[in-house]
C-alpha cells in the first residue's frame, strides 16, 4: 500500500471497507455513508475517519486543497 494521503473521504472510506480491517457495525455504516455522499464532512466526522485510518495503518486524508 502506498503512503500517499487519500485524495478525498470517499477513497479513504472505500479503502477501509475493501480491506481486511476490524470495523464495528457503526463504523461500517459511517464509512458506507462517506463512500456515497459527497457532502463535506463535519469536524467530528473528519476526526473519526482519521482515527479509523490510523488504527488500520493507512495513510491520512489529504489536507483540503492539497493536490
Amino acid at each position: 500500500m502506498t503512503n500517499r494521503p487519500f485524495p478525498d473521504h470517499r477513497a479513504a472510506a472505500l479503502a477501509l471497507l475493501n480491506g481486511n480491517y476490524r470495523l464495528s457495525r457503526k463504523a461500517g455504516q459511517f464509512l458506507g455513508q462517506l463512500a456515497v455522499d459527497s457532502t463535506p464532512m463535519s469536524k467530528a466526522q473528519a476526526d473519526w475517519l482519521a482515527k479509523l485510518l490510523d488504527r488500520a495503518g493507512l495513510p491520512p486524508l489529504a489536507e483540503e486543497g492539497a493536490a
